[in-house]
C-alpha cells in the first residue's frame, strides 16, 4: 500500500504529523491525506492524492503547505516511487471546522 510508505516518509521528515483520517482531537497544525484515485499503465501503478495543510492561520497552512510539497517531491528518492508530479496546490479553507488548510495534489507513480 502506498499509504503506508508515504506515511511513513512524512513523519520521519515533515515538522507536523501527518494523518489518512481525522481522529477525535487534533493538533493545531498537520497533514492530512487521501488516495483519491489510482490507475495503471504498462502494468505499473499510479495514484493521485490529496494533502491538506492544517494550521491555524492561512499563512501558516501556506507555509506547511510549501514545507510539504518540498518533501512530496523528495519522494523521488525512494525506491517504491519512479514519479512524482505537482497536479495543483491551492487554498482550501475547511467551511465546515473553520479551519484553514491548503490542499496539493501530486500525481505519484510507484511500485
Amino acid at each position: 500500500m502506498i499509504e503506508i510508505v508515504i506515511k511513513q516518509y512524512l513523519d520521519s521528515h515533515l515538522s507536523v504529523p501527518s494523518f489518512l483520517e481525522q481522529t477525535g482531537k487534533m493538533p493545531d497544525s498537520y497533514v492530512l491525506f487521501e488516495k483519491t484515485g489510482s490507475s495503471k499503465r504498462n502494468y505499473l501503478p499510479s495514484s493521485t492524492l490529496a494533502f491538506q495543510s492544517y494550521a491555524e492561520s492561512m499563512y501558516n497552512a501556506a507555509k506547511l503547505n510549501e514545507e510539504l510539497k518540498e518533501v512530496v517531491e523528495n519522494m523521488i528518492e525512494l525506491d517504491e516511487i519512479s514519479n512524482v508530479q505537482l497536479n495543483s496546490d491551492y487554498p482550501f479553507t475547511d467551511t465546515t471546522t473553520k479551519k484553514y488548510r491548503y490542499q496539493a495534489v501530486f500525481d505519484i507513480n510507484h511500485y
